[in-house]
Parts: structure tokens; C-alpha cells; sequence
């Protein structure tokens, strides 16, 4: 099922008078006030898409719930530019150069007046790198810090003996997801060691092969829907060219620089690049007024939503593989429960690091960031409306659905006494509830009820269930090995993570095929 497109009228028609309305970008952020960093899609810092929820309080745990299982799947924390983007950053610099010298020879002196300081002359910061793409410090603090809050969320869970057995981390074989992985597991484990200062301990991370990883690599396996973004790239092309050629127009004629629709989209790229990895917003950034931001914004959105989201059945439904995971790993602690297994004999928690195109189908999955009565609509595998154009609302938000770091916690509680009267468990008994957490907020789940408390068999029923009748070998045209004898995969385990290893030296560089489609 095609997403369907917008109006090419109405589009231009909104993006002009949006554009002709818009005030300048204020540079001082206070309270209520415009900061591009909130705006920057899937770029966008942790912190700053946390910060800008708007959620302060959560909703109260029932009295004698205990959790016995949490699952984790999370985004790598903030990256550098990879290489490719790197490139084209490059080639910016240049042409650049190339526009300013156009207009010294073209135009009045006075009109060069108007063309930021800082484009004279101007060099990217990652010029001369041949590597890109590796886990920042302030990525690292991302992931290092979620840990923190998670284990004093969760102290009981967590007060267990480490044992990679009780506490499975789990990566894809991608250094910035690897690299998150250690920080995670550092913050988790820190003080419950003897290794430095910090009393830090080894701890064990597990990596599938990247050529057979179902489970958090999906999409790298998946040639249906490989097929489906290679035909579905210029559409979403086309359905973004009316807001550059406007966003072009409006900064050719502020700047009086013969700037391509190529070049604004460049520029763009900089502004998320600075904004997020930088904090500097007065440069590319500045080049922007608001509505701009807004619709240009709207655009990174419209992608992920088309190739990555909603915009395709197959987008998200690849993902099965992982939501089985995780309803197996909620079974199992369920069983080891009723069996009264003592703790450190069981799972108690497994926790996931990989990348956009992991987190974003597994919250499709999930049922996540809808509009409305969307939810029936994929149950019966019915198109849905790209996200609604600014001026308006929406929920799809990559700034939200993805940001840097971005995380589901599938949190597994016991409720002693509670009966669910939901039909599928047929009135008996229901001690075992799933809470979703988005970025550490619990979220209603619409295929249950809009509650953010859900009764496990519910969960099963309602939202996992009507997956089920899919097979990922099936929607994805993969066919049983026939030719070569080798296993299908293999578990790589790396021990003695510590400190020592937040360097990235040693980690292998990523594939310019893999970079163009990772997050």
C-alpha cells in the first residue's frame, strides 16, 4: 500500500503563505520560545527531546505490583557525520566559496552586506576525516546516563549479581551501536566492580553476524523492503522538492546568493549538524526563520515516515523478528516466576542497542505515535495519511519517534490480586501487566484501550497477535540456505568492557551501503 501523496496545490499554497507570515529565528531560547534544536527530526539530542515532552509527572503503579522483566530497545546515542555525509559537507565548502565569489564579481558591493559572516570563508568542522559515523562523548553520556536513571528506577530488578545470563546486552555489530552498548553497561554497572575509581566490572555484550541479524538488522535482510525504498526514494523526493524550491527562493532573494535547491538542502543538513553535535545555532541554523525550520522539519519526517514508519506495511511488519524476542523474553521471566526459579537463575532483563530503522518499526509495531483511528486502519493493513503539514499538530515527530538514543522499555510487572476483564482472558486470573515506556514516558497503547497499563494476555492478544499471521522469511522473500553449509549465524561474545574501550580505535568502519540507510 503507496502512502498517499499530498495535493501538490495545497502543499504549495500552505508553504507559500507560511513562508510570507514567517518572522526571523530568535536567537535566546526562554520559556515558550523558538530553539531550532527541538526541530532537527532524527538528529535531534536525547536531552533536548526530552526536555522538550512536556511530561512531568507519571501515572502511579498499582499498589503490590513488583517488576520482574524489563526489555530494551534502543538507538546508538549521538553520532559523528558518517562519511558520505562527511562528503557532502566538503563539497558545500566549496561551493560556497564558489557562490560568494559569483557575487563579488555580479553584484553591488552592498548587497554582499547581507550575506553572513561566517559563509566567508567557511570550512567544515570534519574537514580531512576519512572515518565518520562513531558514538560521540556526548553519546556516550546519553547512553551512560539513561543506565543511571534506569537502574534507580528499577532497583529491584537490578540487585542481582551481574550475570550476562541475568543481564543480557545485546548490539548490533555496528561500532556506534557497540560503542552505546558499553556505555550502558557502564552506567548500569558502575560501583558494583573493582576496576578503577569508578569500581567498574567487566560485563559481556553479544553481536549477531551483520549478515544474518533478524533480530536488530532486519532491514539489512529484508529485500522486499529493499525493493520498496529503492521505487519509494523519488517519490518522497518529489513530494519534498515544493518546500525546498520555496525554502530556495525565499533565501536567494534574503541573501542574494544563487543558491540550488541542492545547496538549501545542504545547508540544512549543516544547520542539524551544528545544532546537534555543536550547539551552535547562529550559523546554518540562522540562515532559517522558523516557518522554514517548521516545514523543512516536516520534510525529514515525511521520509521516516514513508520509508521507515507508517508509510508501508512492510516497513514495520519486517520487525517481527524482534517483537517475538521480546514477547518470549516476557514469557520466560512469566514461567520462571510461576515456578518460583530463585533470583540469578533467570532473565530479568535483556536490553538492545541498535539503530533507527530498529527502534522506529519496532514503536509501528507497538502501535505507537498514531493519529485518530489509525490503529484499525494497519490492523486491516489500510494506507494512512502522511503526518499533517505545518501549521498543524502530529504526532509523528522524528524528534520524538527517533531521536538520538531514543528507547522503548517494555516494562513486565506481577500484580498480586488483579483479574483482567478484558474477553481474551476470559475473566480468570491476570497477575502479569506490560507498561511501554517511550524515552522513559509511559504511553497509552491504543490497541489497548488507550491504556498505558496493560494486562499482559491483553498485550499478546490485541497488539502482538495480529502480526503473527506474517512470517518474516515469507514478506521478506528469503529463501532457506541451500547453497553453502555454513551456519545461518553466529554469536560473537566481547567481554571486559570497561573504560579503556571508549576509544573507537579497533572498530571496524561501516559500509558506504549501510551508511546510506542508518540513522
Amino acid at each position: 500500500m503507496a502512502a498517499p501523496r499530498v495535493p501538490l496545490p495545497q502543499l504549495l499554497l500552505l508553504v507559500v503563505a507560511a513562508l510570507v507570515a514567517a518572522a526571523p529565528v530568535r536567537r535566546a531560547v526562554g520559556a515558550g520560545e523558538f530553539d531550532v534544536r527541538r526541530h532537527l527530526s532524527t538528529v535531534t539530542r536525547y536531552d533536548v527531546s526530552r526536555g522538550s515532552s512536556g511530561v512531568n509527572s507519571m501515572p502511579p503503579i498499582p499498589d503490590g505490583c513488583r517488576v520482574i522483566h524489563l526489555s530494551l530497545v534502543a538507538r546508538h546515542g549521538t553520532r559523528a557525520p558518517t562519511k558520505k555525509r562527511i562528503k557532502e559537507l566538503d563539497r558545500l565548502a566549496i561551493r560556497l566559496e564558489a557562490l560568494m565569489n559569483e557575487a563579488k564579481q555580479g553584484l553591488k558591493s552592498d548587497s554582499l552586506k547581507k550575506v553572513p559572516s561566517w559563509i566567508k570563508g567557511w570550512e567544515s568542522r570534519w574537514k580531512g576525516r576519512t572515518k565518520g559515523g562513531e558514538l560521540t562523548g556526548e553519546g556516550e553520556e546519553e547512553l551512560y546516563n539513561l543506565a543511571t536513571r534506569v537502574k534507580e528506577r528499577f532497583q529491584d530488578l537490578f540487585d542481582d549479581e551481574y550475570h550476562p545470563d541475568v543481564y543480557s546486552i545485546r548490539a548490533t555489530q555496528v561500532s556506534r551501536a557497540s560503542a552505546s552498548a558499553v556505555a550502558f553497561g557502564l552506567g548500569l554497572l558502575s560501583g558494583k566492580g573493582k576496576l578503577g575509581p569508578g569500581k567498574n566490572r567487566a560485563f559481556s555484550v553479544l553481536s549477531e553476524s551483520r549478515a544474518s541479524d533478524i533480530c536488530l538488522r532486519f532491514f539489512d535482510s529484508c529485500e522486499t523492503y529493499k525493493a520498496y525504498r529503492k521505487r519509494k526514494e523519488p517519490d518522497v523526493e518529489k513530494q519534498k522538492e515544493p518546500i525546498l524550491e520555496h525554502v530556495t527562493a525565499a533565501l536567494v532573494n534574503r541573501y542574494h546568493l544563487n543558491f540550488t535547491t541542492q545547496d538549501v538542502s545542504s545547508l540544512w543538513f549543516l544547520c542539524k549538524q551544528e545544532a546537534s553535535l555543536l550547539n551552535i545555532t547562529n550559523q546554518a541554523c540562522g540562515l532559517f526563520n522558523e516557518a522554514e525550520v517548521y516545514f523543512l522539519e516536516w520534510t525529514d519526517d515525511l521520509e521516516g515516515f514513508v520509508l521507515k514508519g507508517y508509510g508501508e506495511s512492510i516497513n514495520y511488519r519486517m520487525g517481527l523478528p524482534l517483537l517475538k524476542d521480546v514477547v518470549q523474553s516476557m514469557e520466560e521471566a512469566i514461567i520462571a516466576k510461576e515456578e518460583n526459579h530463585p533470583d540469578g537463575t533467570y532473565e530479568k532483563a535483556r536490553l538492545r542497542f541498535a539503530h533507527a530503522e530498529t527502534v522506529v518499526p519496532f514503536s509501528c509495531l507497538l502501535g505507537l505515535f498514531l493519529e485518530g483511528s489509525d490503529f484499525e486502519k494497519i490492523q486491516q493493513e489500510e494506507a494512512l495519511d502522511v503526518p499533517p503539514m505545518p501549521p498543524q499538530g502530529r504526532n509523528w515527530k522524528g524528534s520524538v519517534v527517533a531521536p538520538f538514543a531514543g528507547n522503548n522499555m517494555l516494562v513486565l510487572y506481577q500484580c498480586p490480586g488483579k483479574t483482567s476483564d478484558a474477553s481474551t482472558s476470559g475473566g480468570q486470573n491476570n497477575s502479569y501487566f506490560v507498561q511501554v515506556l517511550h524515552n522513559e514516558v509511559p504511553v497509552s497503547m491504543p490497541g489497548c484501550g488507550n491504556k498505558d497499563f496493560c494486562p499482559f494476555e491483553e498485550f499478546k492478544e490485541k497488539i502482538v497477535k495480529p502480526h503473527l499471521k506474517h512470517d518474516y522469511n515469507m514478506i521478506c522473500k528469503i529463501n532457506p540456505p541451500v547453497a553453502s553449509e555454513e551456519p545461518a549465524s553466529f554469536t560473537t561474545k566481547v567481554s571486559s568492557f570497561f573504560v579503556g574501550l571508549f576509544s573507537q580505535k579497533g572498530y571496524r568502519a561501516v559500509s558506504a551501503e549501510s551508511v546510506k540507510t542508518e540513522l
